[in-house]
């Protein structure tokens, strides 16, 4: 395969996992083609054709000549310039893989922010509520990435001649659904958020990340407290929302919430709010997303080198 070609592979699993749906996603991009056939030439310039072909602004190819055929890649949960090095010193790495956004993608990373309140509509919050409590959250991400050095990593990978990519939403949509599906089969055996945390420590990469001490945490509530209704809403749509989400949540009868990462500042709101806060983790739960994608690749006949807090877990 070329790092085309694994890139399209990533684009369009995510796509098949995204939990607002397939046809959801074609919709939306089709309504963005005619957006961009109705623009002007001088808008059509600096308008990101990549986009009408990936939904996901924050996982694009960063660099790459388009023609490599790839046989090893070096894949973590951030690439620098430490990581580059390494594998332009090892000599046997025809693709660097990151899964958190680099370069443009990360430029774009609350692009794709508008996925959670999609997401919420689905678990009962009105998407009108949903759509005007994230606004302000993702203008907030816009003007915090706007300073960034975004080309840094791409500008060493491009210099060393390595090819380069990362995977963020696309992967996130994976580890998102994975754990839907998980707690969908234990059915009722899961009544409070004591048996929540049993469980997913039964997940390898919470598991590894448990021996690590960094697996799943409360952050609110007790562990004798019942779930209520469980979302999942935190894994996936760039980064965390707005704090102001959790008394619409509570509103709307949610009671727990399980997310990857959260700030002292939402956990304070969702506990003000009587709502249950499980931290599955950030770097096992982005291994997870990874470690999925990474399978679809690896069944290509494609060697996977771990690195940068990857915790690979093969499930074929």
């Amino acid at each position: 395969m070329t790092t085309q070609e694994i890139y399209q592979l990533a684009i369009t699993t995510g796509i098949k996992h995204d939990l607002r749906g397939k046809s959801y996603v074609g919709r939306s991009t089709d309504k963005l083609k005619k957006k961009y056939e109705e623009m002007s030439e001088k808008e059509k310039q600096s308008f990101d054709l990549e986009s009408l072909n990936n939904p996901y602004a924050d996982s694009r190819i960063l660099n790459s000549d388009g023609k490599k055929v790839i046989k090893k890649v070096l894949v973590g949960i951030d690439i620098e310039g430490t990581e580059l090095l390494y594998a332009d010193k090892r000599g046997d790495i025809d693709l660097v893989i990151a899964h958190h956004p680099e370069g443009l993608a990360l430029a774009g990373l609350a692009e794709v922010m508008h996925l959670q309140a999609e997401v919420l509509a689905q678990y009962g919050v009105p998407i009108n509520i949903a759509e005007s409590i994230i606004q302000p959250r993702i203008s907030e991400v816009t003007r915090g990435i706007s300073p960034v050095n975004h080309q840094r990593s791409v500008d060493l990978a491009r210099l060393l001649g390595l090819e380069f990519m990362c995977l963020h939403t696309p992967a996130d949509n994976l580890s998102a659904q994975f754990v839907i599906e998980a707690i969908k089969n234990e059915g009722d055996k899961l009544e409070t958020v004591g048996e929540m945390m049993d469980f997913l420590k039964t997940i390898p990469e919470y598991a590894a990340a448990e021996k690590m001490k960094s697996g799943p945490k409360i952050f609110a509530g007790t562990p004798e407290r019942s779930l209520g209704k469980v979302v999942v809403t935190e894994f996936t749509g760039g980064t965390s929302g707005s704090k102001d989400i959790y008394e619409k949540m509570a509103q709307y009868g949610i009671g727990t919430v399980i997310g990857m990462h959260m700030s002292e500042e939402h956990r304070k709101e969702a506990e003000k709010y009587h709502i249950n806060v499980i931290i599955a983790g950030h770097m096992s739960s982005d291994s997870l997303g990874m470690n999925l994608m990474l399978d679809e690749i690896e069944k290509q006949g494609i060697e996977v080198v771990p690195i940068s807090g990857l915790i690979r877990v093969k499930r074929f």
